[in-house]
């Protein structure tokens, strides 16, 4: 394939988008370096994906890769960049379209504050903020897995089809959405979690919601069509009992 990406508008702009979310991620402090990566599902079920070893703030659209569902390359941006290869974590983005064909975005990144917590053991899921809690449920944490490995996949596999967001113990968040930029907003909303959760256990105060109060935003979440299955199961995991169960 040669540059004739640039004859379909939709891959055109996706690849800009691409290009100018990764800038915005890098800019905020989201990541560093080789760090992070970002993907589009395209309207024929190939994956529009940022490849390894190059930095996020740094990339042009035409370094952009293409693959098919299986993960392999089917498209080189121009015969010069042959060398390209996908992210070393395409497996964790290929596991999250096949769970969720309602997906069209993913994007890992490494929030400085999210993986200090999740190093240090403090716990995220913690129902501090309403507009989180609305937005986003209650944002489960995959356990620690080797970097750049299958093990990636694994380690979400049970979590992404009930989740739109979810922390990497050690290594990051994993966030989807239908467009790009949801799913770079619900990034900057987990690190906002995070931040309001360090500056608790700095101050050494809490203040956890009350379980009625997290039901009564899950219903919230339910009537603006943002519900997941994940929702009740943390629900459960948190206070041993489904959200429906409590008296309104």
């Amino acid at each position: 394939m040669s540059s004739a990406y640039a004859r379909d508008p939709r891959e055109t702009a996706l690849r800009a988008e691409i290009v100018r979310v990764g800038q915005m991620m890098y800019e905020r402090g989201l990541l560093s370096g080789f760090e992070g990566n970002l993907s589009v599902r395209l309207d024929d079920g190939r994956i529009l994906i940022t490849p390894s070893g190059l930095h996020k703030g740094l990339l042009r659209p035409e370094q952009l890769l293409i693959v098919d569902a299986a993960g392999q390359v089917i498209g080189y941006p121009t015969e010069a960049r042959r060398e390209l290869r996908p992210t070393s974590e395409l497996p964790m983005h290929l596991e999250t379209y096949r769970r969720r064909p309602d997906v069209r975005a993913v994007v890992h990144a490494h929030p400085p504050i999210t993986v200090a917590l999740s190093i240090a053991g403090i716990p995220m899921d913690t129902p501090l903020l309403p507009e989180v809690i609305v937005l986003l449920g209650l944002i489960p944490t995959a356990p620690y897995t080797l970097a750049s490995s299958e093990e990636g996949a694994l380690a979400i596999r049970d979590l992404i089809g009930g989740h739109d967001a979810i922390i990497l113990q050690r290594h990051g968040t994993l966030t989807v959405g239908e467009t790009l930029v949801q799913a770079f907003m619900r990034l900057e909303t987990v690190e906002q979690n995070a931040r309001i959760h360090f500056m608790l256990a700095q101050l050494g105060a809490g203040g956890p919601l009350e379980p009625k109060e997290v039901q009564r935003l899950l219903q919230m979440r339910r009537r603006m069509g943002l519900e997941r299955p994940g929702d009740a199961a943390e629900f459960q995991r948190l206070w041993g009992t489904s959200p429906d169960s409590l008296s309104p």
